[in-house]
């Protein structure tokens, strides 16, 4: 089968083209700069056409902007005139479309979410934007299939990952101690999923077709925010976080360092430290493997991971835990 990739010089892109390859699929990734191996086209999303001149058998729609922080005018751009223009792409040539969303199009909800659910009210312009691409995809009249991964983070085994992006840059700032104090409720989870997981998954979407049906790519079992923190306060050298009550928090009484960097980056994520969301796996147990178990040991993997590549380091300052007052 021909699959053209979107978003395959990206993290999951570009994963997925290495597994497809690997089944034997002829794929094309989809870059703005070819590569000299071949197996790349220049094109854009951002423009009708994709700039583009092939008719593959399967489109997977993997490009976007996922950062929380871009501009309306950048998701209205690449997010939702980028699905657009993969959805006409796809009609013309009679291409079958994967959709890569995203499983917090659920935006504020919580509690369980099902697989068709949609959010009205949204976190971030990110969220809407791929709310947005949704429902291009679900009025398209090309047999269209739509994958939500959740959090994508190291793989299952080895905690590797290609970049850190997103989830890792609050990471960091907690490891390293340089934001110490955050709002979380003590229910709260992160749906952290393992790239192996959503690169199985979408392997087996592209070969099974499923049009009309929408899967989620997500955890085995969430993450509890606290969790988390206790896996990184274990390991010496990084920093003890302090999980606060979201209505006692006060960013204004946070020392002005930590402030700074609450501002710049962790205020991003706040949101997603206060709900619950059990993302339903109904049409998932059907279509795509079992997720790896997303337990303390894979956290601990991930951890070591990016203290390996450096990404993150260990300060003696932080061998101390955070004031309490937490819960």
């Amino acid at each position: 089968m021909h699959i053209l990739v979107t978003g395959a010089a990206g993290l999951v892109g570009a994963d997925l083209c290495v597994r497809l390859r690997e089944r034997g699929h002829q794929v094309t990734g989809l870059v703005h700069r070819r590569g000299a191996d071949g197996e790349t086209v220049a094109g854009d999303v951002a423009v009708k056409g994709l700039g583009i001149d092939l008719r593959p058998d399967l489109v997977v729609h993997c490009a976007a902007i996922t950062a929380f922080d871009a501009t309306p005018e950048a998701y209205a751009r690449v997010n939702v005139g980028g699905a657009a223009n993969v959805v006409a792409f796809a009609e013309k040539i009679g291409a079958r479309l994967l959709h890569v969303s995203t499983a917090y199009v659920c935006g504020t909800r919580d509690g369980r979410i099902s697989e068709g659910e949609v959010g009205e009210a949204f976190v971030n312009g990110y969220e809407a934007s791929k709310a947005s691409a949704e429902a291009l995809v679900r009025a398209s009249s090309a047999p269209w299939t739509i994958a939500r991964p959740s959090v994508v983070v190291g793989d299952s085994m080895t905690g590797a990952i290609a970049s850190f992006e997103n989830i890792y840059l609050i990471f960091r700032l907690i490891a390293e101690g340089r934001v110490r104090t955050l709002p979380a409720s003590a229910r709260a989870t992160l749906d952290l999923v393992p790239i192996d997981h959503v690169g199985r998954g979408l392997v087996a979407l592209a070969e099974t077709p499923a049009p009309g049906v929408t899967v989620h790519l997500t955890a085995a079992t969430p993450t509890r925010v606290h969790d988390l923190g206790a896996a990184i306060a274990a390991v010496p050298g990084l920093g003890h976080p302090e999980f606060v009550d979201p209505l006692a928090f006060d960013v204004a009484a946070l020392p002005p360092a930590e402030r700074r960097w609450h501002a710049a980056a962790a205020a991003l994520y706040t949101n997603y430290l206060t709900r619950a969301p059990v993302f339903d796996q109904a049409n998932a147990s059907r279509l795509v493997p079992p997720c790896p178990p997303t337990d303390r040991a894979w956290l601990d993997r991930l951890i070591a991971y990016c203290l390996e590549r450096g990404f993150v380091t260990a300060r003696p300052d932080n061998a101390r835990p955070a004031a309490s007052g937490g819960y």
